[in-house]
C-alpha cells in the first residue's frame, strides 16, 4: 500500500496505529496538537487487558517492551466500605490478565518505536473538510494546511476529524470525576496509604464513589465519583483547592475518614472531570478515505475500556489496511464492521456485567456477590 496515511492525534490509539503502519512498511504521518510528547500530565494508571489492549501490543510488536514497564503487584484490587472496613482483596499472584502500566510511560513506549518524524507536534487541527474524489484537507490553528486521501481521525472526544463522517456530538452522562493525587503518601498519608493497599481500592455507593490506585513509588491518584448535574458541579469554585475538596467531602459525610482523606488531604487542586458520552449505536456509512478510531468512533462514560478499544481500534485498522494494498475501501469498510461491533458489546469485569454507578447494587457487598458468583461459574 503505497497511499500515505494521515492521522490526526497521537493518544494511545493513534500511535498504535501508527506503529502497525511502520510495521507493514505503510507511509503514515501523526498531526497532533500538543508540543512536545512532555507539554502535559498523560493521566494515571491502566491496566491493559489480554483481550484488548495486548492484543493490539502483539500486532506492535511490542509486548516485551510493554512488560518492561509493567508495576508488580498494582493488579490487586479492595472492595472497601464506607466506614473503612476491608470487605474483600483480589491479590495480584502474576498471573491476571489485566497488568497495570502508567499511561504516560506506555505513550512514550508508543512514540519510541516510531521514525522520529513520524509525529508532527505542534499541529492543532482547527477544521476540516472533504474536497471530494476521497480527498480532505485539514486547517491547523497554527496556519497552514495539509491535504490527504486517507484520514483518520484519533482525536478524541471532541474530533475535528468526526463531522466528515458523523453529526453526533458528546453529551454530558450525569456523572462526573474529581481528581485529587497524594504525595509521599506511605509516610505523609498513612491512613490513606493503608486503606488503598498495594494496587487499587474501590468504596462504592450508589450514586457516588471513592476510588484510588498506587502510581509508582507512594502516590495515591484518587477518583471521586459523583451523580450530579453539570450546574451543581459549576457552583463549586475549583480554583479554591481547600473549599472544593470540603464542598466535594461534604458528599461522602459519615463515611471513614482514611477515605475522605483522599479528597480532603489532596496536594494538588481537585480537578473536575465530566463524563461524556457519543450515543451507544453511533454509527456512519461509509465515506471514502476517512474513518475513525476510540472515543472519536466511540466514547462512553470511563468503564475501563477506553484506552483498550482505542489501540485494538488502531492494530485491527493497521493490520486491516495492510491486509487491502490495492483496496483501501474494502479495508476501512472491515475495519469498521469490526469496530462497530466490537464497540457496543457490554463492559464486564471478570465475566460479570458491570453496575452503574447510579444502579442500587453499586455496592461493595454487591460487587463481592458478583466476584463471587462468577468465581463459581468458571471454577
Amino acid at each position: 500500500m503505497r497511499t500515505p496515511v494521515t492521522i490526526v492525534g497521537a493518544g494511545l490509539g493513534g500511535l498504535t496505529l501508527a506503529r502497525v503502519l511502520h510495521v507493514h512498511g505503510i507511509p503514515v504521518a501523526v498531526y497532533e496538537a500538543e508540543s512536545s510528547p512532555s507539554a502535559r500530565t498523560q493521566g494515571g494508571m491502566l491496566d491493559i487487558h489480554d483481550y484488548n489492549g495486548q492484543l493490539a501490543l502483539d500486532a506492535a510488536g511490542l509486548m516485551d517492551e510493554f512488560h518492561a514497564i509493567v508495576i508488580e503487584g498494582r493488579q490487586t484490587l479492595r472492595l472497601v466500605e464506607q466506614d473503612g472496613t476491608l470487605l474483600h482483596e483480589m491479590a495480584d499472584d502474576g498471573t491476571g490478565g489485566r497488568p497495570e502500566v502508567q499511561r504516560g510511560e506506555l505513550r512514550r513506549l508508543l512514540i519510541d518505536s516510531l521514525p522520529a518524524d513520524t509525529v508532527r507536534w505542534g499541529h492543532k487541527v482547527s477544521g476540516t473538510r472533504a474536497l471530494g474524489e476521497g480527498r480532505y484537507e485539514m486547517t491547523f490553528a497554527e496556519g497552514g494546511t495539509v491535504v490527504t486521501s486517507l484520514l483518520v481521525g484519533a482525536d478524541g472526544a471532541w474530533s475535528r476529524v468526526r463531522p466528515l463522517l458523523s453529526d453526533a456530538t458528546p453529551e454530558y452522562v450525569g456523572t462526573s470525576f474529581v481528581e485529587t493525587y497524594l504525595f509521599d503518601a506511605d509516610t505523609r498519608h498513612t491512613g490513606s496509604a493503608k486503606v488503598v493497599g498495594g494496587g487499587s481500592m474501590i468504596a462504592p455507593a450508589p450514586g457516588k464513589e471513592i476510588s484510588a490506585h498506587r502510581e509508582s513509588g507512594d502516590t495515591l491518584h484518587a477518583y471521586v465519583a459523583l451523580s450530579r448535574p453539570q450546574e451543581w458541579f459549576a457552583a463549586i469554585d475549583f480554583t479554591d483547592a481547600s473549599a472544593a475538596a470540603a464542598r466535594i467531602a461534604q458528599e461522602f459525610d459519615g463515611w471513614a475518614p482514611e477515605l475522605t482523606a483522599l479528597i480532603t488531604d489532596a496536594d494538588i487542586t481537585p480537578v473536575l472531570r465530566p463524563h461524556y458520552a457519543l450515543p451507544a449505536e453511533h454509527r456512519w456509512d461509509r465515506v471514502p478515505g476517512v474513518t475513525l478510531l476510540g472515543d472519536a468512533a466511540h466514547l462512553a462514560a470511563p468503564n475501563g475500556e477506553g484506552a483498550n478499544l482505542a489501540m485494538l481500534d488502531g492494530a485491527e485498522l493497521g493490520k486491516t489496511l495492510a491486509a487491502y494494498p490495492d483496496a483501501v475501501e474494502a479495508a476501512l469498510t472491515e475495519y469498521e464492521q469490526a469496530m462497530f461491533a466490537r464497540s457496543a458489546e457490554p463492559v464486564t469485569f471478570e465475566g460479570a456485567e458491570i453496575h452503574g454507578i447510579d444502579s442500587e447494587n453499586n455496592t461493595a457487598q454487591a460487587m463481592l456477590k458478583m466476584i463471587t458468583e462468577q468465581g463459581r461459574q468458571t471454577t
